[in-house]
């Protein structure tokens, strides 16, 4: 008998997209096709399936690549990372429009607005991303990742099956680059750093996340961040994400004592920092009404690509509700500079 483990990748929004797979062939197995092995010990393993990981280098034997005729031996050790079987429910196409960074043949970069859901869902069936897509597409698109639905900013999406495969093995490998901008609550002793810490569902609360810096639950989770300006109370800084856990930046933030602005889920909504001054309270409350949101957004995005295998990177604007909220703490902090000199 085999021995296999399963783990299930998370992203952002603890979606199944990608599943990895981990065989130990039997010492008494006898020489066999690798196709033919893991379409016998595989659920939902195809030979096309199959040949198509072989090819983008997600099939990995003895941690090697391999060719497609290559036949497993005793105690070959089977690595298989490709996108979990898609959910049943039928996507409807909506005619719902998307801003389009960049779009060849095997990828679509979008641009996402804040209140917009990736996929459909519970309680999202309609409206989301993937309805818009499928509607621009004439197909139903290939995920490859999420962002939350009130955080903004840039998602890769694969229009072929090959496509997904190849730039899913690049997100399970955390080799992608992926940077967030953040304003978050108070100020930082140091100019950047890096937050490491176990991420998990809160013990206390199933539907937030929590950090476990002993390691003893949750995933490992690594986000370096950059401070880029300073506003005495609140901070704007770069993420960069070494790992894509959920909710990693706000579970991460809120752990160092640096919630995102406005981060309901987390307590980025209350004041956390400042003066007890009716004024201030004032201004805090006009800039959560114009960033009604937790103030994220995916700003920056490089990846190898699976048609020319060479190295791109794509960036964003931020939002108008972000880049107001942050004039607003500008003019706010250059007038209370002024005043006090």
């Amino acid at each position: 008998m085999k021995e296999e483990e399963t783990d299930i990748d998370l992203h952002d929004e603890e979606q199944e997209l990608f599943e990895h797979h981990r065989i130990v062939v039997d010492k008494g197995q006898s020489p066999l096709r690798i196709d033919k092995f893991l379409t016998i010990h595989l659920k939902n393993a195809i030979r096309n399936k199959i040949q198509n990981a072989i090819h983008t280098g997600t099939i990995l034997v003895n941690n090697a690549l391999i060719k497609s005729n290559y036949k497993i031996k005793p105690d070959d050790v089977i690595s298989v990372v490709w996108a979990h079987p898609p959910n049943e429910q039928d996507v409807v196409p909506e005619d719902i429009p998307i801003d389009i960074v960049y779009e060849d043949d095997a990828i679509l970069i979008v641009n996402k607005p804040p209140g917009m859901v990736v996929h459909p869902g519970f309680g999202n069936w309609c409206g989301t991303l993937v309805n818009a897509l499928a509607f621009y597409l004439n197909s139903n698109p290939y995920l490859i990742h999420r962002i939350d639905k009130n955080t903004s900013g840039l998602v890769l999406i694969a229009k072929t099956e090959e496509a997904q495969t190849f730039l899913g093995k690049q997100f399970y490998d955390h080799t992608t680059e992926r940077k967030y901008q953040a304003l978050v609550w108070g100020d930082f002793s140091e100019n950047e750093g890096t937050i490491t810490g176990h991420i998990g569902r809160s013990l206390k609360d199933r539907k937030i996340m929590a950090v476990f810096p002993d390691g003893d639950y949750g995933k490992h989770a690594v986000t370096h961040y950059k401070v880029l300006e300073r506003f005495g109370y609140v901070t704007l800084v770069e993420c960069q994400l070494e790992t894509g856990r959920t909710h990693q930046i706000r579970a991460h933030m809120k752990y160092v004592k640096h919630p995102l602005f406005n981060d309901e889920t987390y307590g980025g909504d209350q004041i956390l920092k400042g003066t007890i001054y009716s004024k201030y309270k004032q201004f805090v409350q006009n800039c959560f009404d114009i960033i009604p949101r937790q103030a994220l957004h995916a700003k920056t995005i490089g990846f190898i690509h699976p048609t020319t295998q060479k190295y791109v990177q794509f960036d964003s604007e931020l939002p108008p509700d972000f880049a107001g909220v942050l004039e607003k703490w500008r003019h706010y902090t250059q007038y209370n500079n002024t005043t006090e000199e």
